[in-house]
């Protein structure tokens, strides 16, 4: 009986060795790459946005964009200037071609002029 209860010990003792051991090498996966995904996704998002696909893609958008926003009224032009410039943020502008850079610069002078008239009439109110 003692060495069925010291055989049982050491089986036991195994099991949970051989549980603990893996807790600690799944654990120290999952801790390795909660230290490492975030720099991993950081380099592929670079690199996605350094190809030759994703930049073409971007300009024909804004194109897109400049084309929508010639054929709107002026109603909607404003709005779709908003959009546009959301839009362009994102995106180097010296990577753009010549025309479309001039009408994003054109559209941020656009919108900065109802601004600008709005911050005098608060510094000016009229009674």
């Amino acid at each position: 009986m003692n060495n069925f209860l010291k055989s049982a010990g050491i089986v036991l003792g195994v099991i949970v060795l051989f549980l603990g051991l893996t807790w600690v090498i799944m654990g120290n996966d999952f801790f390795l790459y909660k230290f490492f995904a975030p720099k991993v996704e950081q380099v592929r998002r670079e690199t996605f946005e350094q190809s030759k696909a994703y930049n073409q893609g971007v300009i024909q958008e804004l194109q897109n964009m400049q084309f929508e926003y010639a054929k709107a009224d002026s109603s909607h032009q404003m709005a779709l200037g908003s959009i546009i410039l959301h839009r362009a943020a994102d995106y180097d502008l010296e990577k753009m071609p010549v025309d479309l850079r001039q009408f994003i610069e054109k559209l941020k002078m656009d919108q900065m002029q109802p601004m600008q008239k709005h911050q005098a009439a608060k510094k000016n109110p009229k009674y």
